[in-house]
């Protein structure tokens, strides 16, 4: 029984594989030729690790077919080209993204996939109303050529699974945090400024937040390929907010704990909200919770601890 993950080297990539081995999977983690992240990928037998470039997605069937792979249950993907930045708005990079995810579909299909699951962004929304839960129901203005290609890729990819008879899942992820986190996201920036000993400027810390941590995240995943409905959009988050220094103070004990000494104060203030600043992001999860079960099993506090543990830990090795 075979999964198919696509931007297998990532924080959420490296999370599914994880998760998908647990339940009884073999994997074929998709990577990027010649990756520096490739050693991301876990090391376990039930893995193979097929080296693609983005473009060549349609080439898979084929080349999962010399190695003697020739069917799959699953095809989750989440690679794409231009995720920060001004390549955001590299329009003819946001195009070929959406080509990619249509291959992708078409690949899954000839592996004789039952389901496939795409990765959409809360940029599919722009900015909304303050207060405002983001569901499948809230109306999508994206601001930039990021989120109108994943908008377009989630909705191509929806009909084109229906003409070829396959389930089709689209999710738009919101914050998320875990090991391989990217350096400058909040959470891992905060972390550093522990850990190094130093204050870490921020905003004030007003904006209410969700944050998920990338285990609960890959179950998600998981469990609206496995178990949602067909057509379904589902928005991915723990479907809670607190303010964002709550977050930080959170980390701050966290970091404190596990390293044993008090530390620095943390510069709320230092930092003024950026133009267009969101100031509040929520998920409504309802139809994932009742569709699938899905519920967080972490809290931000236990979620933390345990990140920061093993970044303690990875320390000390």
């Amino acid at each position: 029984m075979y999964a198919i993950v696509t931007g297998s080297t990532g924080m959420l990539g490296v999370a599914l594989i994880k998760l998908l081995l647990e339940e009884g999977f073999n994997v074929v983690a998709v990577a990027r030729p010649g990756s520096k992240r490739i050693n991301n990928i876990p090391e376990d037998d039930r893995v193979s690790i097929v080296e693609l470039e983005l473009e060549d997605m349609g080439l898979l069937p084929g080349v999962l077919s010399s190695i003697g792979v020739t069917n799959a249950k699953y095809f989750f993907h989440l690679a794409w080209d231009g995720t920060f930045g001004n390549s955001r708005n590299d329009m003819d990079c946001q195009t070929a993204n959406i080509k990619a995810s249509l291959d992708a579909v078409a690949a899954a299909a000839s592996l004789g996939c039952e389901g496939f699951m795409g990765a959409g962004s809360q940029a599919e929304y722009g900015r909304v109303m303050d207060g405002t839960k983001l569901s499948d129901k809230t109306p999508t203005n994206p601001e930039n050529g990021y989120g109108i290609a994943k908008l377009c890729a989630g909705q191509m990819t929806r009909i084109k699974c229906e003409e070829l008879g396959m389930k089709h899942v689209w999710i738009r992820i919101l914050s998320t945090y875990g090991m391989l986190d990217g350096a400058h996201t909040m959470v891992m920036s905060i972390i550093k400024a522990c850990q190094e000993g130093r204050r870490a400027s921020c905003t004030k810390g007003e904006q209410m937040w969700d944050y998920l941590y990338a285990k609960d995240a890959a179950r998600a995943f998981y469990l609206a390929l496995s178990k949602g409905k067909s057509g379904s959009i589902y928005p991915i988050g723990s479907g809670n907010v607190m303010p964002l220094k709550d977050y930080i103070v959170a980390i701050r004990d966290a970091c404190s704990k596990v390293y044993g000494k008090e530390m620095p104060e943390i510069g709320f203030g230092d930092v003024d909200y950026y133009p267009g600043q969101v100031m509040y992001l929520c998920a409504d999860i309802d139809n994932l919770t009742k569709d699938t079960g899905f519920v967080p099993q972490y809290s931000f506090e236990e979620g933390i601890l345990e990140l920061v543990t093993e970044l303690k830990a990875l320390e000390d090795a």
